[in-house]
């Protein structure tokens, strides 16, 4: 009986193109081209996709609501369904640079999202934060916005440890719709 460190070394140690086979799986994403772009294009002071989202329609901009000072979208690419992002309006980039009425409407709109989400996805808690600059795990450090990723009781498998993969039984358009129903007038 073999395990996987010895058909690992029954595999060629080069293949055509140069480079050694390693155990891990591909799972080609060409569509986050965009969003890698965009964020890279924000670190050169070129484009902010949280200062280009308000400017989109509510679908194409994922937009759930928008507020005085704040606005709520989902994320282009969720931890779980229904993962929202607060962003303030304005382009600040660190949570004590914001004005107190945009760190109060960031917190109001966090609360309604809580309660929206419990009431359409059933979600049983929250991770809830913020990653200020990009050694603490900003993806656009340029830009503030506060996660809002709801959890359940089974959402934890062995997918993302596994395969490095998360499965979301909801496509965005769908979460979104869902959302800015329920959200209070």
């Amino acid at each position: 009986m073999t395990g996987p460190q010895e058909e690992f070394a029954q595999l060629e140690p080069e293949s055509e193109f140069g480079g050694v086979p390693d155990a891990f799986q591909r799972l080609w994403t060409p569509h986050r081209m965009a969003y890698i772009q965009a964020g890279a294009d924000a670190n050169r002071g070129a484009g902010c996709p949280f200062c280009a989202a308000p400017e989109k329609s509510e679908e194409d901009g994922l937009i759930v609501h928008r507020g005085e000072t704040a606005y709520v979208l989902l994320n282009l690419f969720p931890y779980n369904a229904g993962h929202m992002l607060v962003c303030p309006y304005r382009h600040v980039g660190t949570y004590d640079e914001a004005t107190p009425e945009e760190i109060d409407e960031i917190s109001r709109l966090t609360q309604t999202a809580m309660r929206v989400l419990r009431a359409t996805a059933g979600c049983h808690g929250f991770n809830i934060g913020m990653n200020q600059g990009e050694v603490a795990g900003a993806g656009v450090e340029e830009h503030l916005h506060q996660h809002i990723v709801p959890r359940w009781q089974s959402d934890a498998n062995f997918f993302p440890i596994i395969a490095q993969t998360k499965a979301l039984p909801q496509l965005l358009g769908d979460v979104r719709r869902s959302v800015a129903d329920a959200w209070p007038a």
